[in-house]
């Protein structure tokens, strides 16, 4: 092996580390407001339900935005692609960190959903293009790495900055991060033509055998974002303020581990994973109700859900590539955009439910899309056994 084989190879390594960088700094900007909800709603004079809008806005542009991005920008180097989006990802953040009214902070929610629609249909399959083959599928593990960890260290860490100074901080901070992966990206990735054009016929044609993974996604993340969006306001009656960032990260750290599990038992037996992953969010939820008065109680029940979570987006993207092997981005597209449609419709259900009744009222009816979840992933088993 040459010196500069060796090279290559170690600067498209870091083309991975780039990559997942960049999708942490989309997830913990997008998922960011779950622990500002209430000051940010404080601010603006705001009901819970509808500060929630800024959780459900980013993934109802991010489901439009990933086949409409992906095809528009289809014969495009992707590697200008990733870092045009990283910029508009820190315009976003400076307008989130800025915004004098609750419109212009909508707004720079919206650019999010552009970034998130565009980078993740376009990042997430990269792996295999920037690493030998027979390293493909841990790339691919470690970019995925990066929704867990988002949640570990984005998500409890701009909590905690935004207890301090002020939630603005947090976001102007983020917007900060996504100009550094954006300069990293495009040191560290070479540059990637279009090896395929996915056009609207290849996407119908990967939708076609997606059904099952479809059903099993809009379920899950319906019910985990229907509660885990108001987890703040559920917590702040029970918990001091500053202990609210530390159960999250608590949360996030079972996400991680979950994550790492289900990455080596789900090639293994994918609707069992997935099965189990389901079970415990909805135990967790269902029971978060009943041990609302008790601190260890609501620590091991979010470890729960952590642990069963932080599989989901393992399970779902491998539903997606298994059912459209010759299409992987249009797969990934697909990926991007169920997840992010339903992300957006749980959080507004949820805010709906909030106002109208009660968070613990959330928790459960997003516990009991967990258990349709148990039951569709084991249908969707009999009946392959039975064809």
């Amino acid at each position: 092996m040459t010196l500069q084989t060796t090279r290559t190879q170690a600067n498209h390594r870091l083309g991975v580390a780039a990559v997942t960088l960049g999708i942490f700094t989309i997830v913990t900007t997008e998922i960011l407001p779950v622990g500002l909800l209430t000051p940010i709603g404080a601010d603006f004079g705001l009901t819970p339900g509808r500060t929630g809008l800024l959780m459900t806005m980013p993934g109802l542009v991010a489901a439009v935005a990933a086949p409409v991005v992906t095809v528009t920008t289809a014969r495009l180097n992707r590697r200008l692609m990733l870092c045009a989006l990283m910029g508009l990802l820190a315009v976003a953040g400076v307008l989130a960190a800025a915004a004098p009214s609750y419109e212009l902070e909508l707004l720079a929610r919206v650019l999010v959903g552009l970034t998130i629609g565009g980078f993740w249909s376009i990042g997430a399959g990269l792996a295999g293009r920037l690493v030998p083959a027979q390293w493909t599928a841990r790339a691919t593990a470690v970019i995925f790495s990066a929704v867990p960890l988002g949640t570990v260290l984005g998500v409890p860490g701009g909590t905690f900055l935004g207890e301090l100074p002020g939630w603005r901080a947090s976001f102007a901070a983020l917007g900060g991060l996504s100009l550094v992966v954006m300069v990293a990206l495009w040191v560290t990735v070479p540059p990637l033509p279009p090896l395929q054009v996915t056009r609207l016929s290849v996407l119908r044609g990967a939708l076609r055998g997606s059904n099952r993974a479809l059903l099993a996604t809009c379920l899950i993340v319906t019910g985990h974002f229907m509660a885990y969006t108001y987890v703040t306001p559920f917590l702040r009656p029970v918990v001091h303020s500053d202990q609210i960032s530390l159960l999250l990260l608590v949360y996030g750290v079972a996400g991680l581990a979950g994550n790492l599990i289900a990455g080596t038992t789900a090639a293994r037996n994918l609707r069992l994973t997935f099965a189990t992953c389901a079970g415990l969010m909805a135990a967790a939820m269902l029971l978060l109700p009943l041990f609302a008065a008790s601190t260890p109680g609501i620590v091991a029940l979010l470890v729960v859900w952590g642990l069963g979570y932080g599989g989901v987006p393992v399970c779902t993207m491998t539903m997606f590539a298994a059912a459209a092997p010759q299409a992987r981005e249009a797969a990934t597209v697909l990926f991007t955009s169920s997840f992010q449609a339903v992300l957006s419709i749980g959080a507004l259900l949820g805010g709906l439910v909030v106002d109208a009744w009660s968070v613990p009222t959330a928790m459960v009816l997003g516990g009991l899309c967990a258990v349709l979840t148990v039951g569709a992933v084991t249908w969707s088993r009999t009946q392959q056994a039975a064809t």
